[in-house]
């Protein structure tokens, strides 16, 4: 596993080069060079969880200005009958290489829509995103697949898992997406055995067998997790992932995330409504009337 604080480079150029950043102009300063992917994975002989590694702390990135993920001047708004609703009004936004980041506010705020904005599941009505140096609002609905598929790992409050698949299906779903049909097969053996190390890894190698209808909701998120984790992320999306659980497995959940955040140094950008979840992120974003008002630590 590479430190986060690599100076390695992360090429986005799947099907030609993204527009970069421009130097002047309204748009915050460059980004330095993106790190190279840093999540290790279980390997498939062992069961155990990852081996923990160093990393260095958030606050160090926000100091260097190391920003992974960016927006700025985003705005968002969505169309009620004859009435034009506006999400988001105007907003600027960090993420920093191995932080965990908390975004919360009250129902009808614009943090599930920051976080798909930030995932390339929707495009702004104004102002832009940045990954590292290469923006990525703007890119075409191919690359933002490719980009989604290899760079996003995401779990949301529902799971979203497919109920005629087992949870070792599930897990694989992405991979049977990146490769073509041969290329699955021909690496079947070696994914599912990853998949099976990443199913142990959250808690479930006794129900890789088992359908979503099986499970119980704390299964399925971890299912979900699973999933999110099997294309190596460098940034992990979770929108309200404790939403639908109950305090005791929202805990579970919790500290499967911490985990990977502080043994494993993967990003993730978390929305929750919930401030006794969000004090566990290294910082919190709150979202008022479509603005962030607050920023603070966990």
């Amino acid at each position: 596993m590479n430190d986060k604080n690599s100076t390695a480079t992360t090429s986005l150029d799947w099907t030609g080069s993204l527009p970069s950043r421009p130097a002047g102009g309204a748009s915050p300063a460059a980004h330095p060079t993106m790190p190279a992917p840093h999540v290790h994975f279980p390997s498939a002989a062992s069961s155990a969880a990852p081996s923990a590694t160093t990393r260095a702390t958030s606050e160090a990135d926000t100091s260097a200005g190391q920003a992974q993920l960016s927006v700025t001047g985003i705005k968002k708004s969505y169309r009620k009958g004859p009435h034009e609703v506006r999400v988001l009004d105007g907003v600027d936004l960090e993420v920093y290489p191995g932080e965990f980041l908390a975004i919360v506010g009250q129902s009808g705020s614009g943090k599930s829509t920051l976080l798909h904005l930030l995932g390339t599941l929707d495009r702004p009505d104004a102002g832009e995103v940045y990954l590292g140096d290469e923006r990525i609002d703007n890119i075409s609905a191919r690359q933002r697949d490719r980009l989604r598929n290899d760079y996003f790992g995401m779990i949301f409050q529902f799971y979203h898992l497919l109920p005629e698949l087992t949870a070792l299906e599930n897990v694989l779903a992405p991979m049977m997406i990146r490769l073509s049909t041969l290329g699955y097969w021909t690496n079947a053996r070696r994914l599912k055995r990853k998949a099976r190390a990443l199913l142990e890894s959250v808690g479930l190698g006794h129900r890789i067998k088992h359908k979503p209808r099986e499970l119980s909701g704390g299964e399925m998120q971890r299912a979900a997790i699973a999933r999110a984790l099997i294309a190596k992320p460098q940034v992990l999306l979770a929108d309200e992932p404790t939403g639908n659980l109950d305090q005791e497995t929202g805990a579970e959940i919790m500290h499967i995330l911490r985990t990977l955040n502080r043994e494993q140094g993967l990003t993730i950008i978390m929305v929750t409504h919930d401030a006794k979840i969000a004090c566990q992120a290294d910082r919190v974003v709150q979202l008022v009337s479509g603005r962030v008002e607050q920023v603070g630590s966990g």
